[in-house]
């Protein structure tokens, strides 16, 4: 089992950056994909992006160019670096383990002047 947990959130005004980051404890981090995914009020959560082992990643249509992930497999940590944010942005953002399934318990990001 694999133990995550987000940090980064706050508020941004439009226009502006964040980066969130995620630490995983458990030995398989490495071994595994990882994703971004956000929860908006009132709306199923959704995929960001994902990153594989060796870092290539893909992202949704609706951040592409504008989000970035990275992964650090000495550190046990993932990020998420977006950029140009947009109140549409307002979310609860989690990272996942897609080996054990694990979810963090969510980082708010709000978008807002």
């Amino acid at each position: 089992q694999v133990q995550l947990m987000e940090s980064g959130g706050g508020v941004v005004q439009p226009g502006g950056s964040l980066r969130l980051s995620c630490h995983a404890s458990g030995s398989d981090f490495r071994m595994y994909a990882m994703g971004w995914y956000r929860q908006a009020p009132g709306k199923q959560r959704e995929l960001v992006g994902s990153i594989i082992t060796r870092g290539a990643t893909n992202y949704a249509d609706s951040v592409k160019g504008r989000a970035t992930i990275t992964r650090d497999n000495d550190r046990n940590m993932v990020y998420l670096q977006m950029i140009n944010l947009k109140p549409e942005d307002t979310a609860v953002y989690y990272c996942h383990h897609y080996g054990s399934d694990s979810w963090g318990q969510g980082t708010q990001v709000t978008v807002s002047s």
